[in-house]
């Protein structure tokens, strides 16, 4: 699979682009502050991108959406639990300094376990709320196969895990998300964050002081 990441801005938001090798077909994951350089990627390797799909509609996710749906005309995906985040995003911004544009409506609300693809790639969508109210994983893998790459969000960081400070969001229902849905995806499976460096289910489940807690509390 084709993969760049790229970060930027006050957030150092990681903002992705998948791709498949052999139909050269993509997708965009949480476009932010670093659409830009996600667009020239894209530009560069001639690919030809069919959705933006966001893990949830905190605005450092979301600010690059306007841009990106500009860009390359293709359905904007989200969890309809986090629509209340996504209208308010140039306000959230503005809490920030940030000045973000005026999002475009939102084009497909994901389905319960659905499944959404690229080239001879799956996406499978599955809802992990916590940080907020729908927050997803995004897993995918070479359609047949078990995918082993997740695209996390703020659900989960290495060696932390998201914040639960802010509208919506729950510290047990956080735990809940990464222990029973994640964790069961598999310890080799991969783990790409919003923020930070990846790493994988099996070294969290070890390591973690968030997931060690939990445990312990039975």
């Amino acid at each position: 699979m084709i993969l760049e990441a790229a970060a930027a801005g006050v957030f150092m938001k990681n903002g992705y682009v998948l791709g498949c090798e052999t139909t050269r077909t993509a997708v965009l994951i949480d476009p932010g502050e670093e659409v830009e350089e996600l667009l020239a990627f894209v530009k560069r390797e001639q690919l030809d991108v069919r959705g933006i799909f966001l893990t949830h509609a905190h605005v450092d996710h979301v600010a690059g959406v306007p841009s990106a749906k500009r860009a390359l005309g293709v359905p904007i995906y989200l969890h309809r639990d986090d629509l209340f985040l996504y209208d308010a995003a140039v306000n959230h911004g503005q809490l920030f300094g940030l000045r973000v544009e005026p999002l475009p409506p939102v084009d497909v609300f994901y389905e319960k376990n659905g499944v959404y693809s690229f080239g001879e790639y799956d996406i499978t969508v599955h809802h992990t709320p916590g940080h907020c109210p729908g927050g997803v994983c995004l897993q995918v893998g070479r359609r047949g196969t078990d995918g082993k790459d997740l695209f996390v969000g703020d659900t989960l960081f290495a060696g932390s895990i998201g914040r639960t400070d802010l509208p919506g969001a729950d510290y047990d229902t956080l735990l809940t998300s990464i222990t029973q849905v994640l964790c069961p995806l598999g310890d080799d499976a991969r783990v790409y964050s919003g923020h930070g460096p990846e790493t994988t289910i099996g070294h969290e489940r070890r390591t973690n002081p968030f997931l060690l807690e939990w445990e312990k509390r039975g």
